[in-house]
């Protein structure tokens, strides 16, 4: 069975970079199956073209930290314009717990303390269901570090980040502490760097929960659609 990640093409080197790395951790991880990586948006390989050629049978997993539109329609279109009826699609990695130990561990490893506003940045989406993921993974984040955990948005929904963390100093908070809900280095974090936080935690990157919740949907019944 081959497994194609499908990860959001970027112009930044470094965000490439983690896609790749995340590829390569997974087939060491799972050494009897094939591993390929394909893109949405930006770069190719596209997902239409590496599904087309793989071996068969096919999961896809998209790697999305939640379910918006190019989880729900753009990767699912793709897979259906091959024509394979061998390809399973999975959901995308978060909301998961597996994920928001990881933000956790990434903003102690920035700073954070305990005293701190938090904050869980996302990129954002115009599909309200991603929304309603990121908010979920806030939820989970208050749970793990014992406060509340305000979301907003880098580039689409509100609140913006940048003017969130204006508004907080205007109520004299605390030190403030951005955990990233994000999966690589690029331009939405470089924002993050500039929004006005006294603390920002890096992308998730190649963290081992990352690649723990990878190998769960590469061999897991929790599936979206078939093809």
């Amino acid at each position: 069975m081959t497994v194609v990640v499908v990860a959001h093409g970027t112009q930044d080197p470094a965000g490439v970079a983690v896609a790749r790395q995340l590829v390569d951790a997974l087939r060491v991880r799972l050494p009897v199956r094939p591993v390929l990586l394909a893109f949405v948006d930006v770069l190719g390989p596209g997902v239409r073209e590496v599904v087309a050629g793989a071996p068969g049978p096919v999961t896809v997993v998209p790697a999305f930290l939640s379910a918006g539109y190019h989880v729900r329609t753009d990767v699912p279109r793709e897979v259906a314009a091959t024509g394979r009826r061998d390809v399973t699609i999975s959901t995308a990695l978060g909301p998961h717990p597996l994920l928001v130990d990881a933000v956790a561990d990434r903003l102690r490893a920035a700073g954070w303390r305990r005293d701190d506003t938090v904050v869980l940045a996302a990129a954002g989406s115009s599909d309200p269901r991603a929304g309603a993921d990121v908010r979920a993974a806030a939820r989970q984040l208050s749970g793990s570090i014992g406060s509340r955990v305000r979301v907003a948005f880098v580039a689409t929904g509100a609140p913006r980040v940048a003017p969130l963390v204006a508004g907080l100093r205007s109520v004299e908070e605390p030190r403030i502490a951005v955990a990233a809900w994000l999966l690589a280095p690029g331009l939405f974090h470089r924002r993050l760097a500039t929004a006005g936080a006294d603390v920002v935690a890096a992308p998730l990157g190649v963290h081992p929960g990352v690649l723990d919740r990878l190998v769960q949907l590469a061999g897991s019944g929790a599936m979206l659609r078939s093809a």
